[in-house]
């Protein structure tokens, strides 16, 4: 496997990650028609991280194992609560403390 496209990989579920919290935050508001509610900084900024995520995610997917790709993609469940935690100021419940961590030690199991 080669570690640039794992890397690569690992660039696009984190451009995903900050999509997602640009489309919350786009959400999040309230807009004067609907054609600003689809058409505002957030939403189209959202959009265009999700298409350059998936065009990474197709190039780096080329080249790794099917194995690493389930374990590459699980990365994006943590790095969403985190990044919800420091933007919108949520609660880390010891629920969602439990689940990453799991994901986290299977990260870790995997690549033993």
């Amino acid at each position: 496997m080669n570690k640039a496209f794992l890397l690569l990989g690992l660039l696009s579920v984190v451009i995903a990650s900050f999509s997602q919290v640009m489309l919350k935050l786009g959400a999040g508001k309230t807009y004067s028609s609907k054609i600003r509610e689809y058409l505002n900084v957030y939403v189209v900024t959202g959009y265009g991280m999700l298409f350059v995520s998936m065009v990474l995610t197709i190039v780096a997917y080329s080249r790794l194992s099917y194995l690493s790709v389930p374990v590459l993609e699980a990365v994006g469940y943590v790095l969403v609560p985190v990044l919800s935690y420091f933007i919108f100021k949520e609660k880390l419940t010891k629920r969602k403390l439990a689940g990453i961590l799991f994901i986290l030690t299977g990260i870790f199991i995997y690549y033993l």
